[in-house]
């Protein structure tokens, strides 16, 4: 329910969290040493819209040529805490390609509740690759949703945090 004129806005939220480029440099390196450690992936896949910049730089810095992409996603605006979906909505699932016997790693900027990722490896899973890693820039631990430890759902998670995250390349990025 959207609060009326006269109801006071939440405001017990902690502020979000402002990354700056070099703290996604730092990211993406740690992000990089630990898939490597375990194996090169063939494929890096990236998730509309914040996981291409992650996935692009994570696919430099692995050497991975084949990157892909897919539009899934949960929240239903860009703003801060927005309202979320319950079911992911995924658009242009072909973009995928053949997955068959190879090794991908999808990658995203941020994990809240972590269904979008856990959804989105399920159905890559489906499309029969040898392998699925999953890969965060985040996770916000305010907003996980599932029982296990965030470490145990997701492969490679740069850092934890307990508020919104806001990346350089979003618009609210600009206070």
């Amino acid at each position: 329910m959207a609060p009326s004129t006269t109801t006071p806005l939440r405001t017990d939220r902690p502020d979000p969290l402002f990354l700056t480029w070099d703290d996604l440099t730092t990211a993406t390196a740690t992000l990089a040493r630990l898939v490597a450690a375990a194996g090169m992936p063939q494929v890096v896949v990236g998730v509309v819209r914040g996981g291409m910049i992650p996935a692009a730089w994570l696919a430099h810095r692995l050497a991975i040529r084949d990157v892909r992409t897919v539009e899934v996603t949960r929240t239903t605006t860009d703003g801060v805490n927005a309202d979320k979906n319950m079911i992911p909505t995924v658009r242009h699932p072909a973009s995928l390609g053949e997955l068959t016997d190879l090794d991908v790693l999808l990658v995203d900027d941020i994990a809240g509740s972590g269904v979008t990722l856990a959804y989105t490896a399920r159905m890559i899973h489906d499309l029969g690759p040898a392998r699925v890693r999953t890969a965060v820039l985040a996770v916000n631990r305010a907003n996980w949703a599932q029982s296990c430890d965030p470490h145990r759902a997701i492969d490679y998670i740069a850092s934890l945090t307990d508020t919104w995250v806001v990346f350089p390349w979003e618009e609210q990025h600009e206070r």
